[in-house]
């Protein structure tokens, strides 16, 4: 999709687009997160960062509404989605793409695109299976869209009948992302978007993120391990240790935090945490 194609505005007011507030999750005697608090902008990406075992999962899984969290809150434009249901956030502008890539293998490409857009989708159930009148139409339309928009803006369009099994690692990302941007969300979560990926796929897929903020217009968080592309696209950098904000800012602000050296290293040295870790995956 092009800036020409009515992309949402990103001269939104200031307001915050996700709000989360004091969220705590634990299992059993184990604390997993600890009065959690953070906000993501309109039109920003904000980057959720920090070492193994940091949270940074269990937060993504109470936002996208696959855990219920124990205490606090977490707000989509003001509304309270802390305990809906995930068909009900991706109903009201929330997507979400997977560490471990979450595609039908056996589909084509398009196929697995149009699936994120289906939950959108006026014709019911019966009609969607036999093909029947207005759900053809909506078919097509929904087709149609997905080719224009989504297939030419990430650049698939010559595997776009491919089976997603006989893609390599770095395209089916990029197909996920895709299924996703379907979902027309308001707010996108990408977790570790760039994990497994070489240096050009990365960047690839970095100026992809990018574009879909400036022309699209929608917030992002993101959890990532690439710390020179998290430093170099990010807005705004939420930093998690033990279940808990260590420091938030831009990302220059969070580079030079020696607690967060310390929290990566044992040491409050960020010259030498961004030697350390630039580039280099990690578990989340």
């Amino acid at each position: 999709m092009s800036a020409s194609s009515s992309p949402v505005e990103t001269s939104a007011p200031a307001a915050a687009h996700l709000a989360v507030d004091g969220l705590g999750l634990w299992f059993g005697g184990l604390k997993a997160l600890t009065d959690v608090s953070f906000e993501v902008k309109p039109g920003t990406i904000t980057a959720l960062i920090g070492p193994n075992g940091a949270g940074k999962t269990s937060l993504f899984n109470c936002i996208s509404g696959f855990y219920r969290p124990r205490a606090g809150s977490i707000r989509l434009d003001g509304a309270d989605i802390t305990r809906t249901h995930p068909p009900e956030r991706a109903k009201a502008g929330l997507a979400r793409t997977f560490q471990n890539i979450a595609l039908f293998k056996g589909m084509t490409v398009l196929d697995n695109i149009k699936l994120g857009r289906h939950a959108h989708m006026k014709t019911n159930l019966l009609q969607a299976l036999t093909y029947w009148g207005a759900a053809r139409a909506e078919e097509m339309e929904l087709r149609a869209e997905v080719e224009r928009q989504i297939i030419d803006f990430l650049e698939i369009d010559h595997i776009r009948n491919k089976p997603v099994a006989s893609l390599s690692y770095g395209l089916q990302k990029r197909v996920e992302l895709a299924r996703a941007l379907a979902m027309r969300p308001r707010l996108l979560m990408l977790d570790e978007p760039v994990a497994g990926m070489n240096r050009e796929e990365t960047e690839d897929m970095a100026r992809f993120i990018l574009d879909v903020k400036e022309e699209w217009g929608i917030s992002i968080l993101m959890v990532e391990h690439d710390m020179a592309m998290v430093m170099d696209i990010s807005d705004h950098v939420v930093v998690l240790n033990f279940g808990k904000v260590i420091a938030q800012g831009l990302p220059a602000e969070v580079q030079g935090n020696p607690e967060v050296a310390a929290a990566y290293l044992g040491s409050g040295d960020p010259a030498e945490l961004m030697r350390r870790l630039s580039g280099v995956g990690e578990a989340a």
